[in-house]
């Protein structure tokens, strides 16, 4: 089994020097890798299985799975001494072989279902030209290919490296392209019984100097589920992520040792660069953030508690005057918002015991009501907003990129297959600080289409994916009192999986003290007007972007003005 795995590996590492320069409109990759000063680094995914690597109705889903259709029972040691009564584990087989994007069907009878893929930082021009590509060795870190919410690009705030994290397998589990569910196995320090998905990746951060130079440090926070983004914040690095709690009810959380662990073992996290990967009671979580601390509006008594550690589901992430800053946008549990870590202008350090007792708020005037929708004791139906990448402008302009509630409409209702709420309030929205509260000024989605189904060379035509909002973002000052923001693009689609569509990279440049949105938009995606969407570089099939960052430099003389 082991060779076979390393001859899978070496053949994917083949596959990735062919398509790290398979773009005939840009340059080639060059021997002596650096990214180039003003430009944006893009994250990007390649689907590099084949048809053979599943056999429908044959192929065992996840790997190591051994419980069949029923399940098979585990127990779990509780706290105050015994175990658990038998909790089921189930399996199944593969419904669609390894062809792309049929592949993703597999999520049907496989709610664990992923496979790696490799990863690749280009470096591009504002306009979206690709200068150079620097191919991350799979043997060391790999991706799953679509895990929509992965790969989220950070710049430290040294501005000399970007971070995202990935996996590296281990003990007994390699690193490499094409293995199954992945995203959803254990991390080697925390092992839940009851997680059918058995293999054991870290968490890992993945750092990227100037020059292509990469380091590497695994952590176990996020077991079960996958680590969304990374900033080197001095010399710690801050993640956000979320974990998975198997099959343990919401009381097994409390009162098991595994339960116990996950839920520290998820939301904001801290890792020291290079460090030997914590272990569960010391893997740094930062902050409890519970809706129990949160007002009901409607009652104007605190909201009952959740199921533990999934209020602290977060996406995006980002540091703005010394101070962390993270996102809720996913998921049926706890309020979808935006977010402090602690007291303004101090990062979070020390040790687990510090950090646990780390303030998390929702900032003032961002939504408090529940990402379920609908108020728990009047019922009244409440908006949900689904934030996931931020950048601040100013102290008092803060941009976020909402990627939609992920609804497809069927049939479409005028050739639309997103909702009416997503066509309004998703995209880039300009939040504005005024008199102690964050008010939303306006939403920059004009040149989008949300919602609009488009065309895609050698994707099926029923899968059609359409542009549902946007996900990670960075931005940058001009020197006409205007910023420029970049942005990758959230789908909607009839796919098995809307995170393996190919998607988009847009700019949009706003006025930075507008409170209106500017007038002029134009027609077409070509047209660069005040408060237009320019898409600038469109993914292909098998191909998914992710996260982007303006390029880290090392050189003593850059330009520094758009410093957060």
């Amino acid at each position: 089994m082991k060779k076979a795995l390393l001859a899978i590996a070496m053949s994917m590492a083949l596959a990735v020097g062919i398509q790290a320069g398979n773009d005939r409109d840009d340059d080639h990759e060059s021997d002596h890798f650096e990214f180039k000063p003003g430009t944006l680094v893009l994250t990007r995914s390649v689907y590099v299985g084949t048809p053979s690597l599943l056999v429908p109705g044959v192929t065992v889903l996840p790997p190591g799975c051994m419980g069949g259709a029923a399940g098979i029972p585990v127990t779990v040691p509780l706290i105050a001494g015994g175990v658990t009564p038998p909790i089921p584990v189930p399996c199944s087989v593969a419904s669609a072989d390894g062809t792309f994007p049929n592949v993703f069907n597999n999520s049907a009878t496989d709610g664990h279902f992923g496979i790696t893929s490799p990863i690749f930082l280009d470096d591009i021009t504002t306009d979206g030209h690709r200068i150079d590509s620097l191919a991350i060795p799979t043997d060391q870190i790999v991706t799953s290919f679509s895990s929509k919410s992965e790969l989220a690009l950070h710049l430290s705030t040294d501005r000399k490296s970007v971070t995202f994290v990935g996996y590296r397998g281990g003990p007994g589990f390699p690193t490499a392209a094409n293995i199954f569910d992945v995203s959803n196995g254990n991390t080697p320090g925390l092992i839940d019984p009851t997680n059918a998905a058995a293999g054991q990746y870290y968490r890992a951060v993945a750092e990227v100097d100037a020059h292509g130079h990469l380091m590497i440090t695994d952590g176990n926070a996020y077991s079960g589920d996958n680590g969304r983004g990374a900033v080197k914040g001095g010399s710690l690095y801050y993640l956000v992520g979320n974990d998975n709690s198997g099959s343990l009810s919401k009381s097994q959380l409390k009162t098991t040792f595994v339960g116990v662990d996950l839920v520290n073992d998820t939301g904001a996290e801290l890792l020291v660069p290079g460090q030997t990967p914590p272990v569960p009671p010391n893997v740094t979580k930062i902050g409890k953030f519970d809706i129990s601390q949160v007002i009901d509006p409607f009652t104007n008594v605190p909201y009952a508690a959740d199921k533990p550690g999934k209020d602290d589901n977060y996406r995006g992430i980002t540091i703005y005057k010394n101070t962390l800053y993270i996102t809720k946008g996913s998921g049926g549990n706890g309020i979808n918002s935006v977010y402090q870590v602690g007291v303004q202008g101090t990062l979070p350090s020390g040790d687990a015991a510090t950090l646990a007792k780390v303030p998390i708020t929702i900032l003032p005037g961002f939504p408090v009501t529940l990402a379920a929708g609908a108020d728990p004791t009047t019922k009244a139906v409440t908006p949900v907003l689904y934030p996931f990448g931020i950048w601040f402008a100013s102290p008092n302009t803060l941009y976020v990129c909402d990627e939609g509630d992920g609804t497809l409409v069927t049939p479409a209702v005028n050739g639309n297959v997103a909702t009416p709420y997503a066509q309004a309030t998703a995209g880039v929205q300009k939040w504005i600080l005024t008199s102690g509260t964050w008010n939303m000024a306006y939403v920059m989605n004009s040149g989008l289409n949300i919602g609009i189904p488009y065309g895609v060379e050698d994707y099926p035509a029923a899968l059609n994916p359409a542009t549902g909002g946007c996900r990670n973002m960075t931005g940058k000052y001009n020197d006409d009192g205007t910023v420029t923001i970049f942005a990758v693009t959230s789908t909607v689609s009839p796919s098995g999986d809307q995170g393996a569509d190919p998607n988009k990279l847009f700019k949009v440049t706003d006025v930075l003290n507008a409170t209106a949105l500017p007038t002029g938009d134009g027609d077409n995606d070509n047209d660069d007007s005040l408060g237009h969407i320019k898409i600038i570089r469109s993914a292909k099939s098998g191909e998914v972007y992710r996260g982007v960052s303006l390029a880290p430099q090392d050189r003593d003389n850059d330009d520094h003005s758009d410093e957060n």
